[in-house]
């Protein structure tokens, strides 16, 4: 009992002193800003490293617990006002998401099942000659659905990629490989 009490107040200060502002967090912060920059450096060329999503984040996520005067001193090898940047962006995105509305997703309507896709698609890889109007009728008379003709083109426009039916070579590519034996008459004056 007494030892997890002990336990429990260590816990207690470490936490205070990484919550308390300037404390631990912001050490432990600017070491891994550190690292980081040194990983970066190790791996670079002759001009300047090209920075991946997740590297530009974990800049500016360390550099959110730094005071803007020690990010000036920890930036090394990438330049303060980078650094600064990448942490707006960061604080940018994060308000961003917070004041978003939830879902991510398009306002309107959901669109066509998975299932009406691939019965469209179907029904079009069999019967090439079938148009809109007529593939949007068949699947409303077999499935009981309110398919208009326009989702029934914006769906094969999105998956429907016709087989070719090249089998042979076309009239420009034959006149091309026969127009040294062509002759041709003039008979206007």
């Amino acid at each position: 009992m007494n030892h997890s009490l002990l336990l429990v107040f260590h816990l207690l200060t470490i936490l205070a002193k990484l919550i308390r502002p300037g404390g631990y967090r912001s050490v432990i912060a600017e070491n891994l800003l550190l690292k980081q920059q040194l990983i970066i450096h190790s791996r670079s060329r002759q001009r300047s490293p090209n920075l991946s999503t997740q590297e530009r984040t974990l800049l500016g996520f360390f550099s959110m617990f730094l005071s803007p005067s020690r990010i000036a001193r920890a930036a090394i090898i990438i330049q303060p006002s980078t650094l600064l940047q990448f942490h707006r962006a960061l604080v940018n995105r994060k308000y961003r998401q917070l004041y978003s509305p939830r879902g991510g997703r398009r306002p309107g309507p959901a669109g066509p099942t998975k299932a009406v896709i691939e019965a469209v698609v179907e029904m079009k890889q069999r019967n090439p000659r079938y148009g809109c109007p007529r593939i949007a009728q068949q699947i409303n008379l077999a499935f009981g659905l309110d398919l208009d003709k326009d989702t029934v083109r914006r769906v094969l426009a999105a998956y429907y990629k016709p087989k070719p039916q090249n089998l042979g070579p076309s009239w420009l590519t034959t006149l091309g490989h026969a127009r040294d034996s062509l002759w041709s008459v003039d008979l206007f004056r």
